[in-house]
């Protein structure tokens, strides 16, 4: 395969600025869900050594992967906005002509990107009466709130992936769940 064939898994669809958008937003998303996993994995896996070998587990084992499930979590939810993978309940959408689909279609992402921008304003309402509070975590002694710094960037980047979806979806022709995903069904999954 030559090199000019391969396909970037973070390349988007969408034209200009709206594309470097897409671009960052994705490249963001993957680093976040690696990084969390791999030191969620590294972490626990230290711990298991250190407890079986060494007789000793690493004090802050627990609570460095509660973080980093709110890192996978946050960043997973962009994610899943990005892969078109959320839940839906479709049976009213399904039952529509295409004609009609298509406005809805912007409508629900218009709306879900409002609900998503409106949850990082009041999580970051929340982070700083949390900050306020003065409370830290008892085995690594950092602020409480520095672990919940990742909900607001995840309702956040969540909240442009669907505002990019809805955007998508009035520039091009065909209908979209999310900026890369065309609404459908896979051969595994069936139209009720």
């Amino acid at each position: 395969m030559d090199v000019s064939e391969k396909h970037d898994p973070h390349a988007s669809t969408l034209p200009g600025i709206l594309g470097v958008i897409d671009t960052v937003v994705s490249r963001l998303e993957s680093a976040m869900l690696a990084a969390g996993v791999l030191l969620m994995a590294l972490n626990t896996v230290a711990n298991v050594v250190g407890r079986f070998l060494l007789q000793h587990s690493l004090f802050f084992t627990e609570e460095l992967n509660r973080i980093l499930i709110i890192l996978i979590t946050f960043a997973g939810i962009s994610y899943a906005a990005r892969q078109g993978r959320h839940i839906r309940m479709s049976a009213i959408y399904d039952a529509l002509p295409p004609g009609a689909r298509k406005p809805l279609m912007v409508l629900i992402a218009t709306t879900t990107a409002v609900a998503m921008f409106a949850l990082c304003y009041f999580s970051i309402g929340y982070i700083s009466k949390v900050a306020n509070s003065g409370r830290v975590l008892p085995a690594l002694q950092i602020p409480v709130f520095w672990i919940f710094l990742w909900v607001p960037v995840g309702f956040f980047m969540t909240a442009l992936q669907y505002a990019l979806t809805a955007i998508k979806n009035v520039v091009a022709n065909d209908i979209y769940l999310s900026t890369q995903v065309l609404e459908g069904y896979d051969d595994d999954e069936l139209e009720v």
